[in-house]
């Protein structure tokens, strides 16, 4: 039997976001989340996951939103002292020092386990733990934590990865009401896998905060709707 993971994003970006994702879990097929530590509701996502233990939690590392939980990032921030936007990020990665990266990602884990919760595994907002120049810093967490990471690409060579293959194509114009039909086509008989999702409600706060907010309705209801792959998870 295909092991089947189908993973929500961004737990703790907004509580809508958050009742989308306990919704998926208990009604549809989502089998895990990912919180972001350093959210407007990231609080409420811990609530809410203690009160569903079915929901595997994981941590989402945030590098590209927000603020940082530590001020002496300074490699990390702009001169707002907010994270550098994502194009900044991936344009020029050694501009990050990974000492800052190190303890700002450490802090991530820190305050995840200060609530009491047990993660399961790591990935990344704007999957930036796959840029290679901070595989070094992920390998290393996931080394400390005895944490999967979410499967970035072939220079995952010598980490414990959450999946043999990772599928980030329920997105945008990917999100159909086949499309878990389908997906399995897409992988090598017998391989693991992994689905990246963005169920939400929307709300005020993920209107402000996310460009990709109307999709994640549509998600959210196919979600909920499919049933065939439960008997593969």
């Amino acid at each position: 039997m295909t092991k089947v993971i189908i993973n929500a994003d961004d737990f703790g970006l907004s509580r809508g976001v958050n009742y989308g994702i306990i919704d998926a879990h208990l009604k549809g097929i989502v089998t895990s989340a990912t919180m972001m530590m350093n959210a407007k509701a990231t609080k409420h996502a811990v609530s809410l996951a203690k009160d569903t233990p079915s929901l595997k939690v994981g941590v989402h590392l945030v590098l590209t939103w927000g603020r940082p939980l530590l001020e002496d990032v300074p490699s990390l921030v702009d001169e707002a002292g907010n994270f550098k936007k994502q194009i900044f990020v991936y344009g020029n990665p050694f501009s990050i020092s990974l000492d800052d990266l190190e303890r700002e990602w450490t802090a991530q884990m820190e305050k995840c386990l200060d609530a009491d919760l047990t993660p399961s595994h790591l990935d990344s907002h704007h999957h930036v733990h796959g840029i290679k120049e901070f595989y070094p810093v992920i390998k290393k967490l996931s080394e400390k934590y005895g944490l999967p990471v979410r499967n970035a690409g072939p220079h995952f060579t010598d980490i414990q990865t959450l999946t043999d293959v990772f599928l980030d194509d329920f997105y945008g114009d990917g999100v159909t009401d086949s499309y878990f039909e389908n997906f399995h086509e897409q992988v090598e008989v017998g391989k693991s896998i992994e689905v990246m999702t963005h169920p939400a409600y929307l709300d005020e706060t993920l209107m402000q905060e996310s460009s990709y907010n109307m999709q994640r309705l549509k998600e959210t209801r196919i979600l909920m709707e499919v049933r065939t792959i439960k008997q593969n998870i």
